[in-house]
């Protein structure tokens, strides 16, 4: 059976909840999923604990969750572009949760393991350690993070089969595979979807039994945070 939805909007249809835990892949703006980050707003559900590496910038990404008032807790690693995600953490009306980037990727990777815990000298003797399990291996210490499964994991991919089997493009790839594997329902869009056997299995980056549901992207802009070139040489001079 396929796994693709063509109709986009009815692609979280009864997996949505409020409370639940959301697990959505992508680096800044790179890579996010934005038509589903666009249906979870559309849905309306709320106090939502969102795990990502960050929260997008204002106004694009799971910005818009945070706009409208539909996240309670943030667990993540960076959250620096975001004004509205400080006014509401420093109003108290956000719970923020700041896991080291290295440990947050290690948490997902363990939840979609099955490995409950895992020990690691990041954050030791630090605000990110207390009221931590620590333990000491060869004389040193470490501290226990807890795995992060989450209720519902969103992806973006470029290149997907029916089957869900995924391949991700250059920096967008980022935190999607580790998401991808750590949700008890994962649902992927993917900017090409192509029949089983057209993707080289070298090529397959998430393998299919990790993906339920999947969408073909919107055609849209690709949103740049923070754009950065170099200097155009000068013709005359070449």
């Amino acid at each position: 059976m396929s796994k693709v939805y063509e109709n986009i909007a009815q692609s979280l249809d009864g997996v949505l909840k409020d409370g639940m835990i959301l697990a959505v892949g992508g680096f800044g703006l790179s890579g996010i999923p934005t038509d589903l980050i666009d249906i979870v707003k559309a849905s309306g559900v709320k106090d939502l604990t969102v795990v990502s590496n960050n929260m997008g910038v204002d106004g694009k990404g799971l910005g818009l969750l945070l706009e409208n008032g539909q996240v309670r807790k943030v667990i993540a690693s960076y959250v620096g572009e975001n004004k509205l995600f400080a006014e509401q953490f420093l109003g108290g009306k956000l719970e923020v949760e700041f896991s080291p980037q290295g440990t947050l990727a290690e948490r997902l990777r363990c939840g979609g393991s099955g490995i409950p815990a895992f020990y690691t000298k990041t954050g030791v003797g630090t605000l990110v350690a207390e009221g931590k399990p620590h333990a000491e291996f060869d004389g040193a210490t470490y501290v226990q993070e807890r795995a992060i499964v989450a209720d519902v994991a969103l992806v973006h991919a470029y290149k997907a089969d029916t089957e869900g089997n995924l391949v991700y493009r250059y920096t967008a790839r980022n935190f999607n595979p580790l998401v991808a594997t750590a949700g008890k329902v994962t649902v992927a869009e993917a900017e090409h979807i192509v029949q089983p056997g057209e993707i080289d299995p070298n090529d397959v980056i998430t393998p299919g039994v990790f993906v339920q549901r999947l969408i073909k992207t919107t055609d849209r802009e690709k949103y740049i945070e923070q754009r950065t070139v170099r200097p155009r040489p000068d013709a005359s001079t070449s």
